[in-house]
């Protein structure tokens, strides 16, 4: 099961600029954190470019978004809507919609790149290069009741949520070797942690350190969540009929890079060890096997949080202007030796 996402609210008040009819220096696929910094370094560097934003944010549940300096303790709608007003008072352009295609295109006559990216409702844009920043989907276990509590009292990142739920009484899902890291991190937010091993297997050596910080282990299956009158979450019931009580329950998701409309870049992926999840691949500065295509945050890095994908996109689309610029003296120099030889 896929957590859910829903459109930012702050969109609803947000119009969408129209898409450019000529060619632009960059299109930008995905409007987080990492797709808008990369967006705001290329426009401040007098680039074009358009960034196509989903609206779905993968911190869409989240109250405030924590441990980023100076923007901790604030709402993502409040920061993706400050981004986008400060890309485009460089002129960059911010376009609401799906994308349902992106591949090559004929490059330029002095063999510079070119892409097309086509949007679900039909209109099309043409870019010199791409940087995709379309971040991830978290999977969560199929548990009844898990999803409808994601990003309130059912947390995946000690770093992300742990301050505010500390001194709870937390439930560890157990869906992998992961899983006994996320113990030993949340152990340290509180007192009263739980351990359900959901069939994965704990060795002689987990179990007595388990036992050392009092961290109790529970292998009966988790069959659902149960809430309260209020709709709280209240805990978990396990196969065997059993209740136990949790205010907060903590899992390592599978992360899946959005891959949606992307197929035709042909993009190499590759999965991460233990099924932690599945990534594009990338290399220095966000660059890929692709010309003319870079990849950053959470698309390429499934476990950076805002700052670490917002820093990711700043040297993405800083790398993608030194090209651009090199590319446009190529241009500039061939252009004036072809003027050279015909004069003579």
């Amino acid at each position: 099961m896929s957590a859910r996402t829903s459109r930012n609210e702050c969109d609803e008040s947000d119009e969408s600029d129209e898409l450019p009819v000529e060619t632009v220096d960059v299109v930008v696929i995905g409007g987080g954190a990492a797709g808008l910094n990369g967006a705001l370094m290329l426009a401040r560097s007098r680039r074009s470019v358009v960034v196509i934003d989903s609206g779905t944010p993968r911190n869409a549940p989240a109250a405030a978004v924590h441990g980023f300096i100076v923007l901790d303790g604030t709402p993502p709608p409040e920061i993706l809507k400050s981004g986008r007003q400060q890309v485009r008072q460089y002129g960059g352009r911010i376009v609401f919609g799906e994308v349902a295609s992106a591949e090559p295109a004929a490059p330029s006559p002095e063999g510079d790149p070119r892409f097309t990216v086509g949007l679900a409702d039909g209109r099309t844009v043409t870019a010199r290069r791409v940087l995709v920043a379309t971040g991830l989907r978290d999977v969560l276990p199929e548990v009844p009741g898990l999803a409808e509590h994601w990003g309130h009292s059912v947390v995946h990142c000690p770093y992300c949520h742990g301050w505010e739920v500390r001194d709870e009484p937390i439930g560890i899902l157990a869906t992998g070797p992961a899983s006994v890291h996320h113990a030993w991190l949340f152990r340290q937010l509180t007192d009263d942690l739980i351990y359900f091993t959901g069939g994965t297997e704990l060795d002689a050596d987990t179990r007595a350190r388990f036992a050392a910080r009092h961290i109790r282990v529970i292998e009966s299956p988790v069959r659902e969540v149960v809430n309260d009158e209020g709709g709280a979450l209240a805990g978990v019931r396990l196969t065997d009929g059993g209740f136990v009580e949790r205010r907060v329950l903590a899992v390592a998701t599978q992360m899946q890079a959005r891959t949606e409309g992307l197929e035709g870049l042909k993009l190499p992926m590759e999965d991460l060890p233990d099924n932690m999840g599945r990534r594009f691949a990338s290399a220095m500065a966000g660059t890929t096997e692709i010309p003319g295509v870079w990849v950053a945050g959470n698309a390429t890095d499934l476990t950076a949080q805002v700052g670490a994908s917002a820093a990711a996109g700043a040297l993405a689309g800083s790398h993608i202007n030194a090209l651009l610029a090199a590319a446009d003296t190529d241009a500039a120099l061939a252009a004036a030796r072809s003027e050279n030889t015909t004069a003579a």
